[in-house]
């Protein structure tokens, strides 16, 4: 018997490969039919694992839809529905042929995982399990849109520090808080109130600055693919004008010892330089010295030189 010769490494590895891909894409997408989204007060359809065929009638069947595999929303049994939860009164309906159970208003009481079990009867009227598969509801609540409070806790020339907070209220499941300071990311310090698991929540995220200039801070609130956001403006609330810097002690100094010299130089000139002597009122002499003196001598008046002259 002539043996086939093995596959290369190779192509062994990408045929693995190629399988391992088909298998993720099957599992995602059966996954994807099991996971419902709504929002509280809208209609939604949860859809079985099964369809009666247009040839039988739901006589022959048995349908339990249960929440958590212990609570049952309602029952169908030989075409006739034999029970309902009291929470579901009103609120629920199944389709006869598709075995849909919608529910309308929805609540996020109504979050969760449920289980569509249908069971075929035969004609010695035994029952045969058809299917039993999960599906998932997974219900949204909005929440308020984020508001931004800022509290000055103090303040200077150089930064105002401040408090500020970030809330938002109303909302399902428990959200994530994030945030920007002027487009760059920051993190609350977050906290959430809530009365149980399945009840609204209320978050608050709470943060310390030190605002040196104008910024733009942004809060987001994340949830179940929903996202709310607000921005702000926080402003720097003082702006100081810095004082003039006194000259110091040594330019006072070499100030004042530059202004007395002034003061001094001009007062010696004013004392030791000679005067301007006129012209009217002294001879030339040969020297300067004796210019000065005969400066200085009155003058003899007319008269007495007429009266010496007739003598």
């Amino acid at each position: 018997m002539a043996c086939l010769p093995a596959a290369p490494p190779a192509l062994r590895r990408w045929l693995g490969l190629g399988l391992f891909v088909l298998l993720c894409l099957s599992l995602g997408y059966a996954l994807e039919k099991k996971v419902v989204k709504s929002k509280v007060g809208e209609k939604v359809g949860l859809p079985c694992c099964h369809e009666i065929p247009s040839s039988q009638s739901l006589h022959n069947y048995r349908v339990y839809w249960q929440k958590n595999t212990t609570e049952v929303v309602l029952a169908y049994a030989e075409g006739k529905m034999i029970s309902k939860h009291d929470r579901y009164e009103n609120r629920t309906e199944m389709n006869t042929k598709n075995l849909t159970l919608w529910i309308s208003p929805v609540e996020i009481l109504d979050n969760g995982p449920y289980q569509c079990v249908v069971q075929h009867l035969t004609y010695l009227q035994n029952s045969v399990v058809v299917c039993d598969e999960p599906v998932t509801l997974f219900v949204t609540a909005d929440f308020s849109k984020p508001n931004i409070t800022a509290e000055v806790s103090a303040d200077s020339c150089e930064s105002t520090e401040m408090v500020v907070k970030c809330s938002s209220y109303g909302g399902f499941p428990k959200p994530k808080i994030s945030g920007a300071l002027n487009n760059a990311s920051m993190v609350w310090n977050a906290s959430w109130v809530s009365e149980s698991s399945l009840s609204p929540y209320n978050v608050t995220g709470q943060l310390r600055l030190n605002v040196t200039k104008d910024v733009s801070i942004t809060c987001s609130v994340e949830y179940n693919g929903f996202t709310k956001s607000t921005s702000l403006l926080l402003k720097k609330t003082n702006y100081c004008v810095v004082p003039t810097v006194p000259p110091s002690h040594n330019v006072i100094t070499a100030s004042s010892i530059i202004i007395i010299i002034f003061l001094l130089a001009i007062t010696l000139a004013a004392r030791y330089l000679p005067r301007h002597v006129c012209s009217h009122c002294c001879k030339p002499q040969d020297s300067v010295e004796e210019g000065v003196k005969e400066c200085m001598k009155p003058p003899v008046s007319s008269k007495v030189t007429s009266e010496t002259s007739s003598v």
